[in-house]
């Protein structure tokens, strides 16, 4: 009998930036350097709001905040072409990825990835990290979705690709917003301190540094003691 059939889980459910890469100080360049392109002279702090979002929100907030002459579709084809060139050898995965994703695997588990960003994005990302799509049972993007995080219907769709409760699902985030969608959905849910402080993560179910540090408790109740 497999672990996943003895545990409180089925599947867990991956977000990516933040999860399982760390790329958001390059799409904040690239996000920084489009803006400069339309004459405007965005700052770092100016995308922390929308963290999580996706790249239409993400992009969009700033735009709001500068009255910025944006395209949405335009300029976020901009902002991805940047980003592309910015992240070519430059990115790895992020501590404890690789082995926690092998042994979930080893123990029966599915699992997916549920991310906020367009499609280009996710697959650049994976790939950059050595993990396909096909590493995981469904990779879902934020075009798959209308509604982004905090609701909850990437993770609502992520579990049913991969044919599970939602309610047996682990949930891993490293966004407040995306933390919300998860219990929303119903999931419990991991939260990841990559990039907002624990305090800011109250919603979470437990809260680690990195899947290098999962709690030990949540880790006898995905394989056992």
């Amino acid at each position: 009998m497999s672990a996943a059939s003895t545990s409180r889980f089925d599947a867990v459910i991956f977000d990516m930036d933040g999860v399982l890469v760390d790329s958001e100080a390059f799409i904040c360049q690239a996000a920084i350097a489009m803006f400069a392109e339309l004459g405007v002279q965005a700052q770092e702090s100016d995308f922390l709001p929308f963290v999580g979002m996706g790249e239409n929100r993400y992009l969009g907030g700033v735009a709001e905040k500068y009255a910025a002459p944006f395209s949405l579709e335009r300029d976020k084809a901009r902002t991805y072409a940047i980003y592309l060139d910015l992240i070519v050898g430059q990115l790895d995965a992020l501590p404890g990825v690789h082995d926690f994703i092998g042994e979930l695997k080893a123990h029966g588990f599915k699992t997916a990835v549920a991310s906020s960003a367009d499609l280009v994005k996710v697959a650049a990302n994976l790939r950059e990290i050595g993990l396909p799509f096909d590493s995981f049972e469904a990779v879902v993007n934020g075009m798959d979705v209308e509604h982004k995080k905090p609701a909850p219907d990437i993770f609502l769709l992520a579990a049913e690709r991969i044919q599970v409760d939602p309610q047996r699902s682990l949930v891993v985030e490293d966004a407040i917003s995306g933390v919300t969608a998860a219990k929303a959905a119903g999931a419990q849910c991991l939260g990841l301190t990559t990039s907002f402080p624990a305090g800011d993560m109250h919603e979470a179910d437990w809260i680690a540094p990195d899947l290098s540090a999962v709690p030990a408790a949540l880790r006898g109740l995905l394989f056992g003691p």
